[in-house]
């Protein structure tokens, strides 16, 4: 049984990303920990790979970091397995697919059932061939969370029709990053998504100030931040964990 529910169950969610095995493998399982005792709902990992299209220079460097280190999706699974012996706290995997291809479908979600992820992110998988992996996912328990992005004004409600988990609303246009100002039109997206769906909508993509997460949480129902975490963790490697929980707290606080 998905998690995913329970991080809408307090107000607006805040939703925090982290690159595993960035700085090490030792650290991502401390920061996941860190992130939840200061405020995190809900705590997406990303799974690191070698061409991560969707991402800005942030967690492209970060990804580049986690495989110099040799972490391997196996280390992945380690890691949640010593985050699951401390907290139930929902977690989703942020991946390409070509990982978890690679891995094998059936083995990737069935040891997905084993630990408690209860979603998984594919931003380079097209609607179209969600199907790929969704059967298998649903059979495990496994929320396929969809994407919708500014773009998407005539696939909107047909995407968000067939969604599970919560829905990620990329908030702008291009790849992730911190952006000094959300332009794009959220009401009217949101708008248009809660026609056909109940499911919670987070909004992500650039959001990095308690101020954003502020204005965000006014119309969503989670607020998703990656790359100014990441970037901390870049700053402070292996001693990242207070200002980390002094960056989320802010963050959480505000969305509340």
């Amino acid at each position: 049984m998905s998690k995913i529910p329970n991080a809408f169950k307090n107000g607006t969610a805040f939703i925090g990303f982290l690159t595993a095995g960035d700085p090490t493998v030792d650290k991502t399982v401390e920061y996941i920990l860190a992130m939840e005792e200061a405020g995190c709902d809900l705590i997406e990992i990303g799974i690191p790979f070698s061409d991560p299209m969707a991402e800005g220079v942030v967690i492209q460097d970060a990804n580049v970091r986690a495989l110099k280190h040799n972490t391997t999706t196996d280390d992945v699974f380690d890691i949640v397995a010593r985050v699951r012996e401390k907290t139930d706290i929902p977690l989703v995997f942020l991946t390409y697919i070509n990982p978890v291809f690679f891995y094998g479908y059936e083995k990737f979600f069935k040891r997905c059932a084993e630990l408690g992820i209860d979603g998984i992110i594919s931003p380079d998988l097209p609607y179209e061939e969600k199907n790929e992996i969704s059967d298998i996912a649903k059979s495990n328990g496994v929320d396929v969370i969809s994407l919708i992005a500014p773009t998407s004004s005539e696939r909107i409600k047909m995407i968000a029709s067939e969604a599970t988990g919560f829905i990620y609303v990329v908030s702008s246009l291009g790849v992730t990053g911190m952006r000094a100002e959300i332009k794009t039109d959220l009401n009217a997206i949101l708008s248009d998504i809660r026609e056909v769906t109940d499911l919670p909508l987070a909004v992500g993509f650039g959001i990095n100030t308690p101020e954003q997460a502020s204005d965000i949480s006014k119309i969503a129902d989670g607020v998703i931040v990656g790359s100014a975490i990441v970037k901390i963790i870049e700053e402070h490697g292996e001693d990242a964990g207070d200002a980390l929980k002094e960056y989320v707290s802010s963050m959480k606080n505000a969305c509340l």
